[in-house]
């Protein structure tokens, strides 16, 4: 079994010319990835509504795994009552999914890379409508627990491959912004959901909630079947290396850079195209093929060695703990605001994930098209080369602010502070959610770009389990030490990998990139 090197995929290593100097002009933009100069089933040249409809289905997908199950929050002091279960008991409903979330990509991922995207996010989707229809029907806690860790096994097949699909489609220039769209998606079924839900349980009944989930997802599975075709694309070790530039025709201009120039250029009427464009039926088919010099098995193992990448265990670390952070609001919420001395209804506890929808907009904005920006204006400043560096500059905003509002928010709990220091701390804590993921993983597929969904596999899967474990003792570590001294430490660990990152990969995360990718390790 021969072993291969970031290197021998991509040349480039990350580095690339993605600005080009033109005489007397300012710098052009330049395509990264070069699309296919004779392939129009190249995702790259997909026309921009037909990327955009794909991508915001598969989007929708995502927020409707973590709308369906995590929503259920707001409802949780009332599931226990009805059940007759403890605090600790009730919070399993969100508890083991989160687990299923992160371990389940370990499986969907390998089998995407293997059979194709489009059958994997059509089953799952699929199934994913089915196990609302068993939450909204369960009669006992085991059957809703039960229908829960389903969901979530189906709502898994998009945490990794979602980001993933976002290389596929985009070029470099545009990755930040549409990953920080993407992590609004995937954040905002935990802050919508829960606000949602509130109201729904106030006038109807927790059930309701799933109900509502049902007629979502069973729309979303139709978009899914219909318009999200195969994105998965083969592409040669010179796909980041700058060539001369590539004749478009108007049709098929897709995309514009950061400041409004044209990003694409269109392909030359004559002579047409070696291959021939699929239909649309053809786009609907479930079978794209298999890689012919792999297999399934290599295709399961190939993702474990790249655990040993800088850039993957800063980025799973991040957002693992930017995940605990919120989580552990989502959690608790419920029990402090709807118990004395605040004695909230759903309806009015449901209103905290304002500042928390709010935290995830504006993060997701602060780590995607603002990083996208500062990138640019470093990449003009370096002569037109890019660096992937430059994505982590900017990192440093939810390291102070959700770091204070961390203790913001354990301070208003524990001293029964005015709710609106618990909004506010909840806001700032969840500016985290969005900014750190997606700077993070985009800074992930900038190093590893021909593996990058093997590499964003192992963040959104390895976060997860270690977000489990922090979370499933989150309830006895507050009753033994106080919302004080545990949102306090959870502080400090959130400053410390944030601050300890940056420290490393900011100043020597070139010469690491340039080391890592001669490391014969990918199979």
């Amino acid at each position: 079994m021969r072993l291969h090197t970031i290197h021998e995929l991509d040349r480039t290593e990350g580095t690339v010319q993605l600005r080009k100097e033109a005489s007397g002009d300012a710098p052009s933009l330049v395509l990264v990835p070069r699309p296919s100069p004779n392939d129009p089933n190249d995702p790259l040249r997909w026309p921009l509504w037909k990327k955009n409809v794909a991508f915001l289905s598969v989007c929708s997908f995502t927020f409707l795994g973590n709308y369906g199950i995590g929503g259920l929050t707001s409802a949780f002091y009332i599931i226990s009552l009805e059940f007759d279960k403890t605090v600790s008991e009730t919070s399993d409903l969100l508890l083991w999914p989160i687990l299923v979330l992160g371990v389940f990509n370990f499986f969907w991922v390998p089998v995407a890379n293997y059979y194709g995207k489009r059958p994997v996010f059509v089953l799952a989707s699929g199934l994913l409508c089915v196990c609302y229809i068993w939450g909204a029907v369960a009669q006992s806690f085991e059957s809703l627990l039960w229908s829960n860790i389903i969901a979530a096994f189906a709502a898994s097949s998009t945490e990794a491959l979602g980001a993933s699909i976002v290389n596929d489609l985009y070029f470099l220039h545009e990755r930040g912004a549409k990953m920080g769209m993407y992590m609004n998606f995937i954040a905002g079924g935990n802050t919508i959901g829960p606000l949602i839900c509130g109201f729904v349980i106030t006038s109807l009944s927790w059930r309701w909630h799933k109900w509502i989930a049902v007629i979502f997802t069973a729309i979303n599975f139709i978009a899914v079947v219909l318009f999200v075709p195969e994105t998965r694309y083969r592409r040669d070790e010179n796909q980041n290396v700058i060539s001369e530039q590539i004749d478009i025709s108007d049709s098929e201009k897709t995309t514009t850079g950061g400041d409004g120039e044209a990003a694409a250029i269109t392909m030359p009427a004559h002579p047409s195209p070696v291959i021939p464009k699929k239909t649309w039926s053809q786009e609907l088919s479930l079978w794209s093929g298999v890689p012919p010099d792999t297999n399934l098995l290599k295709m399961f193992l190939r993702p474990l060695p790249m655990f040993v990448f800088p850039c993957v265990i800063y980025s799973f670390l991040g957002y693992a703990v930017s995940l605990v952070l919120t989580v552990a609001v989502n959690i608790l919420n419920s029990f402090v605001l709807q118990a004395p001395p605040y004695n909230w209804s759903p309806t009015i506890n449901g209103l905290i994930n304002i500042p928390g929808f709010i935290g995830n907009i504006v993060g997701g904005y602060a780590g995607g098209w603002l990083v996208d920006v500062f990138c640019d204006w470093r990449t003009r400043r370096n002569r037109g080369v890019y660096e992937p560096e430059n994505r982590l500059y900017l990192i440093v905003l939810p390291l102070f602010i959700t770091g204070a509002g961390c203790v913001l928010f354990g301070y208003g709990v524990e001293r029964t502070l005015h709710w609106t220091s618990l909004f506010f701390g909840y806001g700032m804590i969840s500016f985290a959610l969005t900014a750190v993921p997606t700077a993070t993983m985009a800074y992930v597929s900038d190093c590893v770009l021909p593996v990058n969904s093997d590499a964003l596999m192992l963040i959104n899967g390895s976060k997860n389990i270690v977000a489990f474990g922090f979370l499933y003792g989150i309830i006895p570590w507050v009753d033994e030490v106080g919302y004080v001294d545990c949102f306090g430490a959870q502080a400090g660990i959130f400053v410390a990998v944030i601050a300890v990152g940056m420290g490393v990969l900011i100043p020597f995360g070139g010469k690491i990139r340039h080391m890592q990718a001669r490391w014969r390790i990918i199979l």
